[in-house]
């Protein structure tokens, strides 16, 4: 940038010498007239310049008579008294004293501007045009030192002399403003101001940093990639190289501006935020054209890197620039309208790559069914990769989403193809089950701990999951372990429904057939075949094994087929008790979580048990509070149990139920039961 583009000071029209002659020098009015920083003391302070009065005469008045000291030659000699030096104006500029140089200026300006006396046209000023003319040079001679000043701020190493220099330069700056304002307030009818006011330094300084920060963004944005940027930062693109270099151009000089030159101006400059607006809008125009450009894939995400993350982190939050700019002021870099097109560009390409990755996954999964092989085993254990290479691949495009958009809200659309994912390997998995090859077994085994895990990473993202997506992925997992778990629980199942025929049945009540010790000695048995399934799988199967034969005992019990008296009543009471012990035994040695199950039987139990109907009705009510899915249908085919129970009596507990109904519901802390339990379709009660 050339300073000759700078503020050039106008000249004045000289006056000839009979309109000079016309009025004579008043030096009282000169010396009147001079600013306040002029006047006092002739002593020279700073280079400014002497000025004697002499005083009159007054009659009647003797001076005193100096009393000589005595001799002191040899301290003369020895210790001669300091010379004080007295630099003149082109002398404080050569020292670059910039605020010397201005107050001889001023003090020449007070000179040839206070000389007031009456011409023909009344009061008014007159000055010698030889002596305005070669001030206003002095002027621009000054205000070209003080712009070079000001321009030189990020030429070099900041040092303590370049500092000081610009810290004269601004103080020159506001002395000058000072006096621009003392001519704008001078009494109406007094002659013009000089031409050269007013300076306005300070809108010449401001339009002057606005015109070093465009040009220091300029030359950053098309130097040598060796200069700016080191090869470790590999950028493999002319745009990320330009974006790059004029970042880091933006953060050394706002950084270098806080540290240092921040000093060098008073507050009212706020020179800080003065400083980082002009390069923000510096750099936001410059990225908004590169962004309505048509930007290819990395390009696009490089450029919202900075946007979102290194230019809000890295740059405005740094702890240097803490309390001295106003971030709110400034505005995004981008509009709205230019970052969501970007933004939406980056979510589309990233969601294909997320889509083919998790395809790839699933086609190699399924190629490895397919060949017949089995799984390999890890610690003994079947085991597929699946789900571990499914889920790095979206949390880590989830963890890039979320840097690069600035929100988890925008990166939530890469969980949508987890969910297509799911619904993809569900379908797969389905077939491949239907088809019963040897490897079947195996493959479930691995897929049920991929299942686990799948299940597990949606859980612990609750939080961050949008509610939509969270349903729709927690649907198809609930599929998904149906299939791999039922595949193993149905053929259990099947071979104990015939002995699942025997409970609730006289021979179960007298004891001549040991039906549940049967079961389970049948259940243990078809365990010994999951030694290789990893225990969090395991412990899955055997709390679905211990909920479905709960279900099962009680659907049995609900039947009808059996009607107890009084004593009868007792017996399979404590029927009920030893029975739920031996089934709440094996499955927690087994290693079953579902310890809630063990309760069911015991409260069932504790209603047959009981005789008074006025017990039965309270017993059943807190039964309903337990477990608020047990239906009027299930509670009178329990009721169907106790042959002492008149009709009047049903319906005085069905009555009550119905009362203590709103409030039994609200205090529930057991998960569903009864519901999973099929209802009888009729009511009958024999009288």
């Amino acid at each position: 940038m050339r300073l000759s583009a700078l503020h050039i000071l106008p000249r004045r029209t000289r006056k000839t010498i009979e309109e000079v002659d016309t009025v004579g020098p008043d030096p009282v009015a000169a010396m009147a007239n001079l600013s306040p920083a002029m006047q006092g003391s002739p002593k020279t302070v700073h280079g400014r310049f002497r000025h004697k009065l002499k005083i009159p005469k007054i009659p009647g008045f003797k001076r005193r008579p100096r009393i000589p000291k005595p001799s002191t030659t040899c301290i003369v000699e020895s210790n001669p008294p300091p010379t004080e030096v007295v630099l003149d104006f082109l002398e404080n500029l050569k020292e670059n004293r910039l605020v010397e140089a201005c107050q001889q200026l001023l003090l020449r300006e007070d000179q040839l501007f206070g000389q007031e006396t009456m011409t023909a046209e009344g009061l008014g000023w007159v000055c010698n045009e030889d002596k305005e003319d070669t001030l206003q040079k002095d002027y621009e001679t000054l205000l070209l030192h003080l712009w070079m000043a000001v321009h030189a701020t990020f030429s070099s190493t900041p040092s303590g002399q370049h500092i000081e220099i610009l810290r004269s330069a601004v103080e020159t700056i506001t002395l000058q403003e000072e006096k621009d304002q003392q001519w704008e307030g001078r009494p109406k009818g007094r002659s013009k101001a000089p031409v050269w006011r007013p300076h306005q330094c300070r809108r010449t300084h401001d339009n002057l940093l606005k015109r070093i920060v465009e040009s220091r963004m300029r030359n950053a944005a098309v130097e040598e990639d060796n200069v700016s940027v080191s090869s470790a930062d590999n950028l493999s693109t002319s745009m990320k190289r330009e974006i790059c270099r004029m970042g880091k151009c933006l953060k050394e000089d706002v950084l270098r501006v806080a540290r240092d030159v921040r000093d060098c101006y008073p507050p009212d400059f706020d020179v800080c935020n003065l400083y980082m607006r002009l390069y923000h809008q510096m750099f936001s125009a410059r990225l908004t054209e590169l962004a309505r450009s048509g930007l290819d894939v990395d390009d696009c995400n490089y450029l919202l890197c900075w946007v979102n993350d290194y230019y809000p982190n890295d740059i405005l939050n740094h702890k240097d620039l803490e309390g001295h700019i106003n971030i709110e002021s400034l505005g995004t870099l981008l509009s709205e309208k230019d970052l969501t097109t970007v933004e939406e560009q980056y979510l589309l390409q990233k969601e294909s790559k997320v889509r083919t990755w998790l395809s790839n996954a699933l086609s190699k999964e399924e190629e490895g069914w397919l060949s017949g092989k089995s799984p390999e085993l890890i610690d003994g254990y079947c085991f597929s990769p699946l789900a571990i290479d499914v889920i790095q691949a979206v949390d880590g495009s989830m963890r890039e989403a979320r840097t690069i958009l600035g929100s988890e809200a925008k990166a939530q659309r890469i969980l949508c193809q987890l969910d297509s994912f799911l619904i993809s390997y569900k379908k797969s998995l389905e077939e491949f089950v239907k088809r019963r090859r040897e490897n079947t077994q195996a493959v479930v085994k691995a897929n049920l701990v991929s299942i686990e895990q799948f299940r597990d990473f949606i859980v612990r993202r609750e939080v961050s999951i949008s509610e939509e997506i969270q349903t729709s992925c927690m649907s198809t997992m609930a599929d998904l372990r149906d299939c791999g778990y039922g595949y193993f629980t149905s053929p259990i199942h099947e071979e104990l429904r015939m002995q699942y025929r025997r409970l609730w049945t006289q021979a179960w009540f007298t004891g001549g057939q040991m039906v549940l010790d049967d079961l389970l000695g049948t259940l243990d048995r078809h365990m010994q075949q999951f030694t290789d399934l990893k225990p969090i799988c395991m412990e899955e199967l055997l709390g679905r094994l211990h909920m479905e034969m709960m279900v099962e005992y009680v659907k049995r019990m609900m039947k009808r087929k059996m009607r107890l008296k009084d004593k009868e009543q007792q017996e399979a009471a404590a029927k009920l008790l030893a029975d739920s012990s031996k089934l709440s035994t094996y499955f927690t040695e087994a290693g079953s979580k579902r310890s809630w199950l063990s309760k069911v039987l015991p409260k069932i139990a504790e209603v047959v048990r009981l005789q008074d109907p006025g017990s039965i009705q309270l017993e059943i009510v807190t039964l309903a509070r337990d477990y608020p899915d047990l239906s009027w249908r299930q509670i009178s085919a329990l009721l169907f149990l106790k042959a002492n129970l008149s009709m009047a009596d049903v319906d005085g507990i069905k009555k009550s139920l119905e009362e203590n109904r709103p409030t039994v519901n609200s205090s529930n802390t057991n998960p569903p039961f009864f519901s999973k339990v099929p209802a009888v379709k009729t009511w009958y009660m024999p009288s």
